[in-house]
């Protein structure tokens, strides 16, 4: 019977000599099976995997598995006077491994064991898993070669990937994956399968959109940073605001028109940089955020103007937008199972009025200046006439709405 897990051989004689032993255990491989006669346990690590070997029957002073259920044991021997203590071990398989050597410790007949064995470990055995790996040129992307299981942090860039590795996608333990400078046009929804992911970098490649489906996976709850920065990507999609666990957004240089509706939905966001882009206005949203750092440098944003309104209003109101409207101001629950799939959409867009009321497709919208100092604590200029204003959009349910806003700002003006 075998167990990988890590090691640590500590003698009971060092404290008698003033010394003690480092507390760090060592990746292993520990055998139980029978030479000269005995069993014995066997330990081989990557300095020695040929092996040292104790002896088990009759020699175990005491077993403590009181941390057995987090892959941690310790097995007392008699002679020579040590403890082995063994961490990071799966529980169930320590435990089996514990029960075969506590049989062998009370002379339980020989064929009633899972004995192995006792041959040196191979290096692939006893060393530590490889958690890392950064490849930067197409001439060291393993081909052939599968990549270890154990990764947590792969960099595969400058490599001409046309598209998302199908092996990387299997790479459950994953939290950063790196895929900048590459061509990747497309990206597979089974990347919401990397449960762990907290980093993914896509820069510079060739995105023209961003999947929703990616936004209603794990990666809702997991991912914490996103870089879609050097991309061809003109809108994000409605669920993006569902990736609530975002910290730092990157979409630089991209050909954004609009940035998310809900993007007030990202509380956690601390960061955000979509510098170089294509936006006219802000999200009526955009005022929600607090942020540390922004950065909107180099975006056509139009010049507002409140006294040129576009005006949606729908005079009577359609019965669908009374409902909808309630739906919303009261909270009524609603979803797919008792509504028709748009209209969830739809209500899920709901614009919010000056009021503080919900309206849909009925409403006036205008656009207003922003100091953006309103919403981060360190703005990156706007433009290059020192700016860090911007304007963003305002909705209202009705004329009333509008008319006192407008006589509100009227009155700003003429007191200037």
């Amino acid at each position: 019977m075998r167990l990988q897990c890590e090691v640590e051989v500590q003698s009971r004689l060092l404290p008698t000599c003033g010394l003690r032993g480092r507390g760090r255990g060592t990746r292993a491989l520990l055998s139980l099976g029978r030479g000269r006669g005995d069993v014995y346990l066997m330990v081989c690590t990557a300095r020695d995997r040929a092996g040292v070997r104790y002896k088990v029957q009759d020699n175990v002073e005491r077993f403590f598995t009181r941390f057995v259920e987090e892959g941690k044991a310790t097995v007392r021997l008699k002679e020579p006077a040590v403890d082995v203590c063994l961490s990071k071990a799966n529980a169930s398989n320590l435990k089996a491994f514990l029960s075969a050597v506590r049989l062998a410790h009370q002379g339980t007949d020989v064929g009633a064991l899972p004995l192995s064995a006792l041959v040196p470990a191979k290096t692939s055995e006893v060393e530590k898993p490889k958690t890392k790996m950064i490849i930067t040129s197409k001439r060291d992307y393993p081909l052939t070669k599968s990549f270890p299981y154990s990764l947590e942090h792969l960099q595969a860039s400058y490599c001409k990937l046309a598209r998302i590795d199908t092996r990387v996608l299997c790479l459950k333990r994953l939290r950063k994956l790196d895929l900048s400078h590459n061509h990747i046009k497309q990206l597979p929804a089974t990347i919401g399968d990397l449960v762990f992911l907290q980093e993914l970098n896509l820069h510079d490649n060739h995105l023209e959109s961003f999947s929703g489906a990616l936004c209603s996976s794990t990666l809702q709850k997991s991912l914490q940073c996103l870089d879609l920065s050097q991309n061809k990507i003109r809108a994000l999609p409605i669920q993006f605001c569902q990736l609530r666990g975002l910290v730092n957004l990157k979409l630089d240089d991209n050909e954004l028109i609009r940035l998310p509706f809900k993007i007030g939905q990202l509380d956690h966001l601390r960061f955000l940089s979509a510098a170089r882009n294509k936006l006219p206005f802000l999200p009526s949203d955009f005022r929600k955020l607090c942020l540390e750092n922004l950065d909107l440098f180099g975006n056509p944003f139009e010049q507002p103007n409140p006294l040129l309104p576009n005006i949606q209003l729908k005079i009577p109101l359609t019965l669908l937008e009374c409902a909808a409207r309630a739906a919303v101001n009261y909270r009524i629950p609603y979803g797919r199972h008792l509504l028709p799939s748009h209209l969830c959409q739809d209500l899920e867009v709901a614009k919010t009025c000056h009021c503080g009321s919900a309206c849909l497709s009925s409403f006036i919208q205008i656009t207003v200046t922003m100091n953006l100092h309103h919403v981060a604590h360190t703005v990156v200029l706007v433009d290059n006439m020192g700016g860090t204003e911007a304007p963003v959009i305002r909705y209202f349910c009705s004329l009333h709405c509008y008319s006192q806003f407008l006589d509100g700002y009227l009155q700003s003006i003429v007191n200037h």
